[in-house]
């Protein structure tokens, strides 16, 4: 295996943004390795009769060793299944529209659920698999956000090589152990069960440090502080794209 060298300049810049929140207390922390951690994302709707199964596949993801590792997963609700007379709680005209940018950039006539979108890609094997494929093991660089009081965070990414790109951040708040009653719709009558629902999503940019890019975004739990579990995920991608290049995400502290 070939060394590692890192520009000195980058390691005196992150030491100095690590040593100012490590001034902090209760730090929080969520980081990456080096390598690919893969971004797997499920538009999914209480309205649809379809995902159900899809949910239950990824709620059993709680257990796998890879999870916030080698993977992280996020659950976006849509809200276009609501015509048929039941309102997902969760759901949100921001996500539809992420979904639907997908849909234009792979050149789709339309959007559907459940669906599955793996780094970027839309993805429809997750039946097949018991977990879920892991990055490209490429070594991409390290993501790292850190928060206080889970409301305002501090991310960096250290990029594995040198680039003039410009980077964006993505967040997301995500909540498990909700339960739902389904009184109209194709789900009438039923309890559902979900995890790993996006709750709130945010981006910001990235600004550069030579081969480091810092900035901060606002996620704030506290007002979530009734839900059952919290996690926080967070992603970089170039900006104006959706492909994720790293992630990263991890449990928050039980209310």
């Amino acid at each position: 295996m070939r060394p590692t060298f890192i520009n000195p300049l980058i390691l005196s810049l992150l030491g100095a943004f690590t040593a100012t929140m490590n001034a902090q207390t209760n730090l929080l922390t969520v980081q990456s390795t080096e390598k690919q951690t893969a971004l797997l994302e499920l538009y999914t709707s209480e309205g649809c009769s379809s995902c159900p199964p899809a949910e239950a596949w990824l709620s059993h993801l709680k257990e796998s060793p890879g999870l916030w590792e080698d993977f992280v997963p996020v659950a976006f609700h849509v809200d276009y299944w609501d015509y048929l007379g039941w309102r997902d709680s969760w759901g949100a005209k921001q996500f539809s529209d992420r979904q639907r940018v997908y849909a234009e950039r792979w050149r789709s006539d339309s959007v559907y659920t459940p669906e599955f979108v793996l780094n970027g890609s839309e993805w429809r094997d997750w039946t097949g698999h018991k977990g879920v494929p892991a990055g490209s093991a490429a070594v991409v660089g390290v993501l790292t956000a850190t928060s206080s009081d889970t409301n305002h965070w501090q991310v960096s990414f250290a990029p594995a090589s040198l680039s003039k790109m410009q980077y964006e951040v993505h967040a997301a708040l995500l909540g498990s152990g909700l339960k739902s009653s389904v009184k109209a719709g194709e789900n009438r009558g039923r309890q559902l069960s979900h995890d790993f629902v996006a709750l709130k999503l945010v981006n910001a940019p990235l600004v550069r440090h030579e081969n480091l890019v810092t900035g901060e975004f606002v996620l704030d739990a506290r007002q979530s502080s009734s839900l059952a579990r919290l996690a926080v995920v967070v992603w970089v991608n170039k900006a104006g794209s959706l492909e994720p290049l790293q992630a990263a995400g991890g449990w928050l502290a039980s209310p």
